[in-house]
Order: structure tokens, then sequence, then C-alpha cells
């Protein structure tokens, strides 16, 4: 086959996402401090992110130099599977964070720990199962009207997988924004006792509504072309917009890690101390609530 140079960048995205990932999964499952159920559900999207940088590494080397549709199938049923758990942990994140803030005075219980392992195992039990359909029989190779815009899965396959995203992205979007009230709320509430200034409310409620902004607003700004193009699109449309709307999908595994990782206080300390041994060892751990992470 001829190189593509849309196959390069996305192998090349693959490689930066399956860098940055491991560089999480390895901190929060080595580290016996990273067992709260947050960090379990961060490392859990981690290595979703990390799969998916695989699968896309993988793709393009089986497509090039190894042809074969039973390795096609495999890669692209990881490549499923991944995506599908990336953004299923990412929704177990929203509704932890949602949890944390409305269920404060009973968050830090075994109860949430309980409930944590039930999202971690219904969100990659559904993940595996759906990414096996394509090796087991649910492709287009035999029958190439019915590909979707993503060879070798079929159009239903892909509409399945779209309409979900979109019944994901709505329950998001409604806990951001019971999130966003219980900010307010929680804000206000604070000012009042400690008799602050309007300004110190105002200013608070602000900076937590613009980072919730941010977090959606990159969820919804990498995916929603894609999904939309999923339901639009049709096999004898040019690869061309596949490959343009896909991109961005794989950005999304890209900047994971920077939202939900590295900007918490406890793992920059801890790759710090990796890193350069800038930080001792012996500085007190704590334990952050989801919304700061």
């Amino acid at each position: 086959l001829a190189l593509n140079p849309w196959d390069v960048v996305l192998c090349v995205s693959g490689t930066i996402i399956s860098c940055e990932n491991a560089v999480v999964v390895v901190v929060i499952f080595h580290s016996p401090a990273f067992r709260a159920p947050m960090f379990l559900l961060i490392g859990s999207l981690a290595t979703a992110d990390l799969l998916a940088g695989l699968g896309l590494i993988l793709h393009f080397a089986f497509v090039y130099f190894i042809p074969s549709e039973v390795v096609s199938l495999l890669t692209m049923g990881l490549l499923v599977t991944s995506f599908i758990a990336s953004v299923s942990s990412l929704l177990a994140i929203t509704i932890d964070r949602y949890l944390s803030l409305y269920n404060a005075l009973t968050y830090y219980s075994e109860r949430t720990v309980t409930r944590t392992y039930l999202m971690l195992i219904l969100t990659w039990g559904a993940s595996i199962c759906y990414g096996l359909l394509p090796i087991m029989g649910w492709n287009c190779l035999k029958e190439p009207s019915a590909c979707s815009i993503v060879k070798p899965l079929k159009k239903n396959h892909l509409i399945i997988l779209s309409v979900s995203f979109f019944m994901v992205f709505a329950v998001m979007l409604q806990l951001y924004v019971q999130i966003c009230r219980l900010i307010c709320h929680h804000a206000h509430q604070i000012a009042i006792q400690r008799h602050f200034m309007a300004t110190s409310h105002y200013v608070t409620t602000r900076k937590g509504i613009a980072t919730l902004a941010i977090v959606l607003g990159t969820f919804a700004s990498c995916w929603l072309p894609f999904a939309i193009y999923c339901l639009l699109g049709d096999h004898s449309y040019p690869a061309l917009y596949t490959y343009a709307t896909l991109l961005p999908a794989t950005y999304n595994s890209m900047i994971n890690p920077i939202i939900y990782a590295f900007r918490n206080q406890e793992i920059q300390r801890v790759l710090w101390t990796v890193c350069c041994g800038c930080l001792s060892s012996t500085v007190p751990f704590c334990s952050y609530s989801p919304s700061d992470v």
C-alpha cells in the first residue's frame, strides 16, 4: 500500500498517547497511596487511552507491514474496546465527582469503594463485549455495501456506538450542570460562614465553572464531529472526511492525562520525586476530593 500521511499522523498520535498514559498507569497502579476510588477511575481512563494509543500503532503496523483480515479485525476490536472504555471512564469520573459533592458526608465510605468497583466492572465488561463483535462476525468484509465510514465495522455497528455516545454526553452534560449548581451553592455558603466579600464568592464560583466548562468543552469538541459524521456518513464518502473527524477524537486520549492526572498535586509530587528527586518522599500525602482532580 502507498503510505497515507493521515495514517502516519494517527500512528504518531498513538505513540504520544501511549507514552503519556503509560506514565499515569505506572504511577497510579505502582503506588499503594493511589487506591482511593477517584484514582482508580483515573487509572481506568489512562488504561483505556493507553490501549487506544497502542491500537493506533498496531493498526498502522499491520496495515502496511502484515496485512491480514484477522489481524485487522483484532486491532479494530481493540480500538473499539479502548475508545468505549475511555468514554465510559469519563462518565464514571463525572458521576464520582457529582456524588462527592452531593453526598459529601458519606462519600468516604465502603459504599463508595463498592460503587467504584461496580462502575469499573460494567465499563470494561461492556467495552470488551462490544469490541469482540467484529472478530465474532459482525463485520462487513463479506458485504462491502454494509460497511460504515470505518471499515470493517458495519453501519449499524457504528450507529449504535454514536447513539450511545450522545446518550453518555447528555448524561455528562446534565451532571455537570448539577455540579455547577452545587459549586455555586457551596461557595455561597462558605462566603456567608466566613464573612467573605461578594467578589471572593464570585471568583471562586467562576473558577469552578470555568474548569468544568473546559473539561466538558474539550470532550465535546474532540468527539462530537466524529459522532455526528458516523450517523451521517457512508462508506462511499471520501476517506478524508473520516480521517479529519477521527483525528480530533484521538486527541481526547492525548488531552485526558493533562486534565485528569497531571493537574493533580499528588500525582505531580510523585512524578517530580521520581524524575529528579526534587521533593522528599516524606512529604505528607493528602487526599483531595474528586472535584479537585
